[in-house]
């Protein structure tokens, strides 16, 4: 009578739903067991919206401390009208355009960009947009990869929070990026080894040093547990496989557009 009323226990404990603070610390410490265990029941929309929404205020708040850093500010400004004048200077070579033409061009951006990165607006409508948009987008592109490719046993739900409960670990990187970048007056996109270096982003050799970011690795391998977990999966292996698969083949095809097409780098790819 004991040992059955010991599985009965060990069965109520192996069946009861964690709450959202049980996640958050299970994305950290147990990611396996915290999404076998968000398996066994129908996926809250909290699970996802809760960190995305968490990220975005970061990201909002990171981008005006940011801001207020007169040497960042001007760090950025400057890199981004070296871009648009190599733009400019390749149309003049080609005879698009005068050499007058491309100053005055040159002389309104920096009008422009000046009154925008001082505008609040632009700071809260760039991080709300992309993160949120982004996040529906990429969500959709690893649940199509999931239930047609691996055939997996779930809904677009189950894939929001597979993707979005491990934000938490972007919400760190976030903050760790803030505090590089003031430490250092310096801006850091990311935690890679490339921004450590400050090497060259349109090679190809940047291009790898970019994905040796231990957040991103980090990040992006929870999430194949995630998915693995909560599409009731046996095996783990093949979602590694494709989630860093996804992850670097997109960026590697956005790598090569921004060669063709040089007027994307001014979006960071």
């Amino acid at each position: 009578m004991d040992e059955l009323h010991e599985q009965e226990i060990q069965h109520s404990e192996e069946e009861h739903e964690l709450n959202h603070t049980d996640k958050l610390v299970g994305v950290f410490t147990e990611p396996g067991k915290t999404f076998e265990q968000i398996s066994k029941f129908s996926p809250k929309w909290v699970d996802w919206f809760i960190p995305v929404i968490i990220l975005i205020i970061i990201a909002i708040i990171s981008s005006f401390v940011i801001m207020s850093n007169p040497v960042i500010k001007s760090e950025i400004m400057e890199k981004q009208m070296q871009r648009m004048e190599e733009n400019f200077q390749s149309a003049v070579e080609s005879g698009r355009m005068t050499q007058e033409q491309a100053d005055e061009q040159m002389d309104k951006i920096r009008t422009q960009m000046e009154q925008g990165m001082g505008n609040p607006i632009f700071q809260v409508i760039g991080p709300l947009f992309t993160i949120f948009i982004l996040f529906f987008i990429i969500a959709g592109v690893f649940y199509l990869f999931v239930k047609f490719a691996l055939k997996g046993d779930g809904t677009y739900s189950h894939a929001m929070v597979a993707y979005g409960l491990p934000y938490y670990i972007l919400i760190i990187q976030t903050i760790v990026i803030l505090i590089l970048s003031l430490s250092m007056n310096q801006l850091f996109r990311d935690t890679s080894v490339l921004s450590f270096l400050d090497a060259d982003r349109s090679t190809f050799v940047g291009w790898i040093l970019g994905k040796l970011d231990i957040f991103s690795i980090w990040f992006f391998a929870v999430v194949s547990i995630g998915f693995a977990k909560m599409f009731k999966s046996t095996s783990t292996g093949k979602y590694y496989g494709m989630i860093f698969g996804l992850w670097l083949g997109f960026s590697l095809i956005f790598f090569f557009l921004a060669k063709a097409v040089p007027f994307l780098k001014n979006f960071g790819f």
